[in-house]
This record gives C-alpha cells, structure tokens and sequence, in this order.
C-alpha cells in the first residue's frame, strides 16, 4: 500500500479523500491492476460504502 493511502487507525476518510485514493490507483484507464491494488481497491470501496451509509463515527 502506498504511504500517502494510509491512515491511523480509527480514522475517518472523506467520501472525496476516498473517491481520491481509489482514483489515484490507476496510472491509465487501460493498464490492469496488480493484485496488490485490486486488494487495496476493493478495501477502499468497501471504505467508501461505508462513509456512503453512514455506518463510521467522526473523525476524533
């Protein structure tokens, strides 16, 4: 995982910090992710979903 992609523990990402991340995984529409970034892909969506719903606390 890239060090600018990685938050403290118990902290809370903005839907935009998120959309950010998920965005940045990708050099070029075209190019596959590793399985490396899939798994961090599918950690941020599921991040995501959960901001989207509503089911994290504030950011301390």
């Amino acid at each position: 995982m890239s060090p600018d992609l990685v938050t403290s523990p118990g902290a809370v990402r903005s839907a935009a910090e998120l959309n950010a991340a998920i965005r940045a995984l990708w050099s070029h529409p075209q190019v596959p992710l590793t399985a490396e970034q899939r798994a961090e892909y599918e950690r941020l969506c599921a991040e995501l979903a959960r901001v989207q719903r509503g089911d994290v606390g504030a950011a301390a």
